[in-house]
């Protein structure tokens, strides 16, 4: 085939899937177009979020692209753990202490102006890194207020984001994806795949010049935004980045002006992974003209005019055939939404000796805490000269003293209260049952700590306090018996002692009720529905105002409003499950827990 059409011949990324021979259709193929279209105009296009495992596949699709850059166009690797100061800019320690003035160093973000950035494990970038980089990809420029230095600079850059993760909700965080044109996935491809014919660096320049002057008809603008609006994509950043992607197709192919073909590949590479439904086919309207009067040739003014309707269902089609595989069972109508898994990890804290570095801060190196020297010396360097220092020595003040700051996640305990009253034994026990064993077995897995709760008869036992051993757990499990009244009150007050014990170890409680909500036993043990109701709800009140997380499992056969109201004043998420096994059961609470 013929790949005229575009400067040196590189003609293809304009042209159409069906006039392409089958192996330029193939995935390596689709990301050597989004590695050219990245190239024609790597900042208008923001980016990619290259989901990929270290290997030849990823290593062949950089060099692809780094390939098709400028020459002189920079190429920066962002650690995982680099600090503000080297990623925005600061004071150069060494520098100043010469100098006896502050003296400013460029941060990563400046140094890759004109070129490509690479967050190694993107999936696991934190919030404020993250937060850094979608700023300079919105203003264009470094920002940094620090070591009491005001620092702007240019930061025209393309992020290239390495997504490392096995599972499907381990992603770059969602304000990056946001701002990345192009969404790619290496994972299918065999290193001997990851060949083929790409674009020459000359015929990508030549696009490059080209781009500014490649016009837009006003019918493809629209015909974009009605299929963004169509797959149910809400942010408008999705149809500006696939204009952009479909300029660069044009320019690439050689043309003036955006074509159908241009426009169909972007909706393709850029709307296709972000929908998040199907298009709706739209029912004939009953006022709509008869085909034989549809047939009729319009006048001649008409027929000049391009129609947007018929080049959104030609974006559509081709969106559509390009969503990916995973997304189309989600999509489908009546399809439940798939909450994310849940963590493996408890609550995040603040801690003084441990965890992972998140900065410093002034104080005194007292009560174990580390004294951050490198901070320290930063902080009083700028000072020197009207201290009166000339020398080598650095005089250090009491307001120069800054100590480490570090977050580590607490390891969590999940607090099991079963109810094993009558009327829980004759509905749901054997499947609760089933259900807190799936839900150890988990736990286990997550090397969380465990403890079950049985309430019955006049109070509640702790059966098994927080442990690791998931054989105990078990055994404790299959010997509760059943049987008597439902002392909701007294179940409740022992999970929030145990809740509170568990806090002051420094672990995270999660608190799981399994009851059908009908409390008829007061915290004394003697009967009566309205006092022991009234009680459970008080105790109900009391794990809320503790800030206990909680989930109430409603397992009776025909949930009442008993179980929907203790839940609300725990302040917990409520699951009504009539109908469901044990292993419904578990991928319920474990969703809600989430």
């Amino acid at each position: 085939m013929s790949r005229a059409g575009g400067p040196g011949g590189e003609g293809w990324p304009g042209a159409t899937a069906d006039t392409l021979p089958a192996e330029a259709c193939s995935p390596w193929a689709e990301a050597v177009r989004v590695a050219a279209l990245l190239a024609v105009d790597p900042t208008g296009l923001g980016g990619v979020s290259l989901r990929a495992m270290p290997g030849p596949v990823r290593e062949a699709w950089l060099d692809l692209l780094r390939g098709l850059l400028p020459g002189d166009a920079p190429w920066r690797r962002l650690p995982l753990s680099v600090g503000d100061g080297r990623l925005l800019g600061g004071l150069d320690l060494a520098a100043t202490l010469r100098a006896g003035r502050p003296v400013a160093e460029r941060g990563l973000l400046a140094e890759a102006d004109g070129g490509v950035l690479l967050p190694a494990m993107a999936e696991r970038l934190p919030a404020t890194t993250a937060a850094h980089l979608a700023a300079v990809l919105d203003s264009g420029e470094a920002v940094a207020e620090r070591d009491g230095l005001a620092l702007r600079a240019p930061a025209r850059l393309a992020l290239v984001a390495l997504d490392e993760g096995l599972a499907p909700e381990e992603t770059p965080p969602a304000a990056l994806l946001e701002r990345l044109a192009f969404r790619l996935d290496l994972h299918g491809i065999a290193p001997r795949e990851a060949v083929g014919a790409a674009p020459e660096a000359a015929a990508v320049a030549a696009a490059r010049a080209r781009l500014p002057r490649v016009s837009v008809p006003e019918d493809v603008m629209q015909a974009l935004c009605g299929t963004a609006l169509a797959l149910g994509i809400g942010s408008l950043r999705a149809p500006v980045l696939a204009l952009r992607a479909a300029r660069a197709a044009a320019a690439l192919a050689g043309r003036e002006a955006v074509a159908e073909a241009d426009a169909a590949l972007a909706a393709r590479l850029v709307l296709a992974p972000r929908a998040t439904r199907l298009p709706v086919e739209e029912e004939p309207a009953p006022d709509e003209p008869r085909a034989e009067e549809q047939t009729a040739e319009p006048p001649q003014q008409e027929q000049d005019l391009p129609d947007p309707r018929a080049l959104q269902e030609i974006l559509l089609a081709a969106a559509a055939a390009a969503v990916p595989p995973h997304l189309l069972d989600g999509l489908r109508p009546g399809a439940a939404a798939r909450s994310p898994a849940p963590g493996k990890a408890g609550a995040q804290k603040a801690s003084p000796l441990r965890g992972r570095p998140i900065g410093a801060r002034a104080g005194e190196p007292r009560g174990g805490a580390r004294l951050a020297l490198v901070e320290t010396l930063r902080a009083a360097a700028p000072w020197q000269r009207l201290r009166g220092r000339s020398g080598p020595r650095v005089e250090l003040r009491k307001d120069d003293l800054r100590i480490r700051r570090f977050r580590q996640r607490s390891e969590t305990a999940t607090i099991f209260a079963v109810d094993a009253s009558g009327s829980a034994a004759l509905h749901r026990l054997a499947e609760a049952k089933g259900a807190v064993e799936l839900l150890l077995a988990d736990c286990y897995v997550r090397r969380d700590k465990v403890a079950l709760l049985a309430f019955r008869g006049t109070g509640a036992e702790l059966l098994l306090p927080p442990t690791g051993s998931l054989a105990r757990a078990r055994r404790c499990l299959a010997a509760l018996p059943g049987g008597g009244g439902t002392p909701v009150a007294a179940a409740l007050d022992a999970a929030l002692l145990l809740a509170d014990s568990v806090r002051r170890k420094g672990q995270s409680p999660l608190l799981v009720v399994l009851t059908d909500g009908r409390a008829n036993v007061a915290r004394d043990g003697s009967g009566g529905r309205a006092r022991a109701e009234a009680e459970a709800l008080a105790a109900a009140r009391a794990l809320r105002a503790a800030g206990v997380a909680s989930v109430l499992v409603d397992v009776s056969p025909r949930p009442a409003e008993n179980g929907r109201r203790l839940a609300a004043e725990m302040g917990a998420r409520y699951l009504a499950l009539p109908y469901a096994d044990a292993v419904a059961l578990s991928r319920a609470v474990k969703a809600e827990a989430a």
